[in-house]
């Protein structure tokens, strides 16, 4: 997101705009359409700045880095197997509610029995170096006391 915030008129401006799905003070999302049409045209040998003047928009109020970064990020996506469809879509980040099958439930339970015994692993393995720091330290401070007595 860019740091410059969008005037109340440039988000009318930006609202009229067929390739704009949403827009507020600090972001636009642009449609699938558009990020196909840009695409395409990009490939073809247009600019980023000239895709965008072409589709309506306004290039100053959108500013060169934003600009820039929409199109990297483009680019980057169309490598993805779903594309520059926005993956956001029913993905809200919590867990689904369904219940799970019960080769679900055994898959993951297995991962975390393997996640707890790793934990364990590294558990032991670091009472077992603490054990190891304490009798060595135990046994400088019995020389030290050895020849400091002397």
């Amino acid at each position: 997101m860019s740091e410059s915030l969008f005037k109340e008129y440039e988000i009318d401006q930006l609202r009229a705009n067929p390739y704009v799905k949403h827009v507020s003070e600090k972001a636009i999302t642009y449609t699938d359409a558009f990020k196909e049409r840009f695409l395409d045209e990009y490939h073809a040998g247009k600019s980023p700045s000239q895709i965008f003047r072409e589709s309506g928009f306004d290039v100053r109020t959108l500013g060169e880095q934003r600009i820039k970064s929409a199109s990297n990020r483009w680019r980057r996506a169309e490598q993805r197997p779903e594309g520059t469809n926005d993956i956001r879509k029913g993905n809200n980040g919590r867990n689904p509610m369904r219940r799970l099958s019960d080769a679900e439930l055994i898959a993951k339970m297995k991962i975390e029995i393997e996640t707890l015994k790793q934990e364990r692993e590294f558990l032991l393995e670091l009472r077992k170096l603490e054990k190891q720091v304490k009798r060595e330290d135990a046994a400088r401070s019995k020389k030290s006391s050895k020849s400091s007595g002397k």
